[in-house]
């Protein structure tokens, strides 16, 4: 039971730190006066439509993927409570 407990305090530790490791990588794409800034963690830095700046919907993005981040995290929960694995 403590080497589980151990085993999962370390996952925890990995996964905080490939969180963090992912805010820090950057991919921008531009095409036709459009660009987008993505991070790693696969959140908008910045939508540019047209050559304006569009902050509104990459918020809406920005909120919407992560309602999609929650609802997969309590599926893989689910997912893990089947194999006995509580987080």
């Amino acid at each position: 039971m403590f080497d589980k407990l151990k085993d999962l305090n370390n996952l925890r530790k990995v996964q905080g730190q490939l969180k963090k490791e992912a805010e820090q990588i950057f991919v921008q794409s531009e095409k036709r006066g459009n660009l987008v800034l993505i991070r790693g963690d696969k959140r908008i830095e910045k939508l540019v439509i047209d050559g304006i700046e569009n902050k509104e919907i990459k918020e809406l993005i920005n909120d919407t993927m992560k309602a999609v981040d929650k609802k997969l995290e309590k599926v893989s929960r689910s997912h893990l409570s089947d194999l006995g694995i509580e987080l």
